[in-house]
This record gives structure tokens, sequence and C-alpha cells, in this order.
């Protein structure tokens, strides 16, 4: 499982006595033979905080940058070794930081080891990807040498995954010195395996996909569902990151596997009906309900991967059957019923058009037949919740069946009557009707000074709630919620932050992940 925004059980202790231990074992430093033994211990260090959130600020600046100056005042020969290892592995402000702090040190003639002016003066000496004919990831190889150092001494090699099902992220991360029998494996591996395909590429594309990959990592999910990754691609994140920028920088980014131009509207449509009026889908008996569960795959397909709706896989048609669907569409019982049937279809359609081998498509097809069983738990059909149909058009005209749960909490007054208002005929997509819907939900508050501005407000994050913008703000809610705290205190709190944070959409998302729990007197 990921670390990412775990807390680290080193926050209860002081910053200097977190600092102190990584000062202790950074003595191990000058024990090691070559910068790439020291360059992956210090990745490993630092990799101990990549991707947490501390109650005190960002853990980058808290951590990282408190121990640079720690290392600065701490002046030992183990000090300087680790100052010199972050000018390098660290981010930028560390860098530059921990640079300064160094060369302040080496006037000082504190000892470093010889090999210590050699960390990170590496040089590229080929990029290479194996990919999976189905296009769900790539293994991308970089190998890299060591500047002066003699043929072969310290040659190792970056490789990377980076996984398409997963918006793709960077998923692992290792380095192996065996560089000539990597390689050879890979290569050995495609030539013997007609759904792996092995070729070299440009350093330049090799750089613009790693870089990609690795921001999609840090953006991936949010406090509550973190990144998939491997439990060592923390340690490896730094190093990883630094010899990225020792690839030359490029813009051209090598596309996934049958990767198209941008779908239109009418592309998309253009496509839906080839794919009704061939011989793949002839089968299907119930040609509307077939038509939308298309209009779906290929929404997934162009979305959520990269513009690919033909590429099909047995992950990534599980992944739209039982994940995407169930939290994103809403669904008729027709249309629940056919789209198994239509996806294997699809499946059928969208091989030949690639050229997917027939083992590719035979595994599809079984992969599709095996989630079908899994299909109608994993839907949870909205009507069995006890909402109508006409309350489900009301609050999703969009079809967004995630939006269900925040539209709920944001608008809980949507049946029955008030006075002579009949709560049905409201629409609370409409703003003029949900400010009435609002109004009702504070009806006992109408003598307060400030009514009309904090209804306002009301209606500012009810609007918010209705699109999920900023996602983080039924996050919050949702973890205040947990805590079992009462519905009007959540939004209070929800209100006072985004009164006191403003515009600034950066600055309101961090306060939002920030909060764990409403204060003993909530604002009002």
């Amino acid at each position: 499982m990921s670390r990412r925004h775990r807390r680290d059980p080193r926050e209860s202790q002081s910053p200097d006595a977190v600092f102190s231990e990584m000062l202790l074992a950074a003595r191990e430093l000058l024990a090691v033979r070559s910068p790439l033994d020291a360059e992956l211990m210090v990745s490993d260090m630092i990799g101990a905080w990549w991707g947490r959130r501390l109650k005190r600020g960002d853990a980058e600046q808290v951590l990282g940058e408190g121990l640079v100056d720690y290392a600065a005042k701490a002046g030992s020969p183990a000090a300087l070794t680790l100052l010199i290892a972050l000018a390098y592995l660290g981010t930028a402000r560390q860098a530059a930081k921990a640079e300064g702090a160094a060369l302040a040190l080496m006037e000082r003639d504190v000892a470093r080891p010889r090999w210590a002016n050699r960390l990170g003066a590496v040089k590229p000496t080929g990029c290479f990807v194996s990919r999976d004919a189905y296009g769900d990831q790539d293994t991308v190889i970089c190998t890299f040498g060591y500047r002066g150092a003699d043929s072969g001494e310290d040659r190792h090699a970056l490789v990377v995954i980076v996984d398409y099902n997963m918006r793709g992220i960077a998923r692992d991360a290792w380095v192996s010195s065996h560089v000539d029998k990597l390689l050879e494996q890979a290569r050995a591996e495609a030539e013997g395996n007609p759904m792996l395909r092995f070729q070299e590429i440009e350093p330049q594309q090799a750089r613009a996909l790693l870089e990609s990959a690795m921001k999609a990592t840090v953006e991936y999910g949010d406090r509550r569902t973190a990144a998939p990754i491997s439990d060592s691609y923390s340690a490896y994140h730094a190093f990883a990151r630094s010899r990225i920028k020792a690839l030359p920088p490029g813009r051209k980014r090598p596309a996934p596997l049958h990767s198209e131009a941008p779908y239109s509207r009418d592309r998309r449509a253009m496509l839906a009906a080839e794919f009704l009026s061939s011989n793949a889908a002839e089968h299907l008996s119930d040609p509307s309900a077939a038509s939308r569960c298309a209009d779906h795959i290929i929404d997934y397909g162009c979305d959520q991967d990269f513009g690919r709706p033909l590429r099909v896989s047995p992950t990534k048609c599980e992944t739209f059957l039982l994940d995407w669907l169930p939290r994103k569409v809403l669904l008729t019982p027709a249309e629940q019923e056919a789209v198994p049937h239509v996806l294997g279809a699809w499946a059928r359609f969208a091989a030949r058009r690639t050229g997917l081998p027939d083992e590719g498509l035979r595994a599809t097809l079984d992969g599709i037949w095996e989630a079908t069983a899994k299909f109608a738990e994993a839907y949870r059909d909205p009507t069995t919740f006890g909402l109508d149909d006409n309350l489900l058009e009301r609050l999703l005209p969009d079809g967004d069946l995630s939006a269900l749960a925040r539209r709920v909490f944001a608008f809980p007054f949507l049946q029955g009557t008030h006075g002579e208002i009949k709560l049905s005929l409201l629409n609370p997509a409409d703003e003029t009707d949900r400010r009435v819907l609002l109004g009702i939900d504070h009806g006992g508050e109408l003598n307060r000074p400030d009514y009309d501005e904090h209804l306002a407000w009301h209606e500012e994050i009810a609007g918010r709630l209705w699109e999920g913008d900023p996602p983080q703000l039924w996050e919050a809610a949702q973890r205040l919620l947990d805590l079992g705290h009462d519905r009007h205190d959540v939004l209070h709190v929800l209100i006072e932050i985004a009164e006191r944070i403003g515009d600034d959409p950066e600055e309101l998302a961090i306060a939002l992940d920030d909060i764990a729990d409403i204060p003993d007197e909530p604002p009002i």
C-alpha cells in the first residue's frame, strides 16, 4: 500500500529529534564506496516524508528544509555529505539551501568523501520502453553512467512503471546495477511474446513521459484514496526525480499505445454509429439501451484513458464495469442489463480496429464475463435507496451518480410540502428554486440580523457541493460527518473556511484538507 498521506509516526516528536536521528543515520554515508550508493541511501531517507501531510505545514518545507538547516548547524563530515546529496536530490528550495550550506562548510575545510564531488554527475546512456499490446502500462528504462568513471563503473538503470489504467501514474520505481542483463531480458521477453513490444526512445521523450507520470502520481486521488503505488516508490522518488532532470528536456511525449487525436462530440457519435452498425453489435437485442451504453464506453475511453476509446484490455474493462460505472453513471434498468453484453461486443469491434492479437481479445472477453457476475452487486441501483425517479432526475440531471450523496447533503428538503409550497416541484439545479429550498432549511433563523448574507453563503457552499468544486469540500464534509457532527455545524465550518480564504483555489484546497475536526464552539 502507498505511504502517501499517512501520518508519520515521528510527527509527535519535535523536528530536532527527528533531524538528530536522520543525521545519525547519515554517518553511514561516510562508509559507502560509491556516489550511487549514497544517492540511493539519501533518497530512501527523505522518501520517509514524501507525500505526507503535516498538521504544522508542508512536509517538504517543515522536514526537508528543516533538515538542511539542522545539518548546516551540525557542521560535521556526515552533515556535509548529506547536504551535498540534498543539493542534488532535494526539491528546488531544498537544493538551493543545501548547496549554500554545503559551500559554507567546505570553506571551513570540513572533511568529505572523495566521491562526494561526483554525486549527481551523471549522463544518460539510453532510454527504452517495454509496452504491453493492451496499452495498460509502459515499463520505462533509462540507463546512466557517472561522468569521468571507468567504463561500466556505477552504471545503472532507473526503471519506472507507468499505469494507464490509473490515469497514467508512475506506480512503481526501482534501480538496477545489472543494466545489460536487464535490457537483454526485456528484449527476450518481447521477442517471445506477441503481447509485448520493446523499443528504444529518445531521451527527450522519456523525460516528458516520466515527468507527466510522476506528476499524475502526486495528483491522483485525494486524502481518502491514495495513489495505488508500490511500497518502494517513495524510497526511489527523489532519486527518480533527479535522474529525470539529467535527461535532455523536450516537449514531445510519446503517446500511449493506440492514442488518437482528441474526440469531438461529433466524432464520438460517429464512432458509436459505426459500432452499432457493425457485425460485432448485431446480436444486441435492445438498440436504444445499446446506444446509450456505447456512449458511456466511448466517453470513458476519451475522458479517462487519454483519448483511447478503442483500447480494450481485461483490466480496463473490469475497471469500467466495477469501478467507474457504479460511481459515475446513472443507468436505467435496461442499461444495467445490457452494458456487459455491449462491452463484450465493443471489445470485438475495437480489437479488429486496433489489431489486438487474438489471445488479447480472448483474455479481454474472459475478463468481461468474470466481471459481469460481480456487476450487479457493484452497481447499486439508486432506486433501491428509496429515491423515486422524479427525485433522481432533479438531483442528477447530468447523470453523474458520484454527485448523489453530496447533493442530498446540500439539499435535504426535496419532498413533501412546506406550507403551501410543494417541494417536489422545486428544482435544486435552478438558482431561484435553490434559494427557496435553502430558505426553508433556515426557517428558524429569519430574525438573525445577517440572514441575507448568511443565506448567500449557504447558497455559495450548496452550489460548490452541487458541482463538486473543489472536491476537497465534500471530502472535508464527509470526514466531519463521520465523526458524528451535525450537518448544519459542518456547513458552517465550510462557510467559515471559504469566507476566510477567499478566491484562492489552492489555499482553499489546502485549508479543507487540513480539517480534522470541528472546534468546541463551531463558527455560526
